[in-house]
């Protein structure tokens, strides 16, 4: 025989999730598998387990351990996840997750929330243009354009687009093009743009001058890793 499931039985098996995260995930550079760990928190939470392994966390995913592992390190180098202490009253410290960085991004006013979205974005535009994603190493590199050398998305973005247009997909050559652009005073992407066209207009006349009996591809492009032409 059935056991009939009362309306207390399901009200008092919820899971408390702000609506705002549902509308928002995509605009903060959240995925669906990163925002299903994001909830598997939450859950564990709950039940008074604060720090989730990624094996608790994947029992109750289609994904393994290994790749929970890999979007736990992924949420935390993008500042929506954070790791605490928390000493009890014998003194233990112990380790907790806390969201609070990610509640802090949803809910912040609007001008911010532009700011947050163009940062969340840039992390997916990266892993297409590679075709993978991004070790902890390129995350934490792109983190210290952003915060540390307080870049415009906008301007790392225009720099990978060269590091494409010159076949030359690195981050030691995008992070050498930023470098170059600083060290100029270039801030704004319509000022790199020009840089650069002056650059190769510049270039393509001594060319003509220089290599005028030569045959060699009319294609070029700046090197920026050892600043000579190729």
């Amino acid at each position: 025989m059935k056991k009939s499931i009362s309306f207390q039985d399901i009200l008092t098996n919820q899971l408390q999730i702000p609506i705002k995260l549902l509308d928002d995930y995509t605009s903060l550079g959240l995925d669906e598998r990163e925002i299903m760990v994001i909830l598997q928190i939450l859950r564990s939470m709950q039940d008074n387990n604060e720090f989730p392994t990624p094996n608790d966390l994947a029992s109750h995913l289609t994904f393994d351990e290994k790749e929970c592992s890999d979007i736990l390190r992924k949420l935390i180098q993008k500042n929506f996840l954070s790791i605490e202490q928390l000493k009890n009253e014998q003194d233990q410290l112990s380790e907790v997750y806390s969201l609070n960085p990610l509640w802090e991004k949803l809910f912040t006013k609007e001008e911010e929330k532009v700011n947050t979205q163009e940062d969340g974005t840039i992390f997916i535009l990266f892993e297409q243009e590679f075709g993978r994603p991004l070790s902890p190493f390129e995350i934490e590199m792109i983190n210290t354009w952003l915060d540390a050398d307080e870049l415009k998305p906008a301007l790392i973005k225009a720099a990978l687009r060269e590091s494409v247009l010159m076949a030359k997909l690195n981050f030691k050559y995008i992070d050498r093009i930023l470098r170059d652009w600083k060290k100029k005073g270039i801030h704004t992407v319509e000022q790199a743009r020009k840089a650069s066209k002056s650059f190769h207009q510049n270039q393509a006349q001594t060319l003509k001058h220089t290599e005028t009996n030569k045959k060699r591809d009319t294609s070029f492009y700046y090197n920026w890793l050892d600043g000579e032409d190729n």
